[in-house]
């Protein structure tokens, strides 16, 4: 997803799940936003709630 933003993608029974994902110093592995895919595209909002939730564990 680009600036250090990774996306993680499960199939189950009820679609296919997103969720948004960063690393942290000391190997940590934070993730920051999941929601049930339902569209071609991922929908422009969903990104964003991940990137300002990296920023917050990023910078406090």
């Amino acid at each position: 997803m680009g600036g250090g933003l990774f996306e993680l993608r499960l199939k189950a029974a009820e679609g296919i799940a997103r969720v948004f994902y960063c690393t942290v110093v000391g190997r940590r592995i934070v993730f920051l936003h999941q929601f049930v895919k339902k569209t071609e595209k991922t929908a422009h909002k969903e990104l964003e709630i991940a990137r300002q939730r990296m920023k917050e564990v990023m910078y406090g």
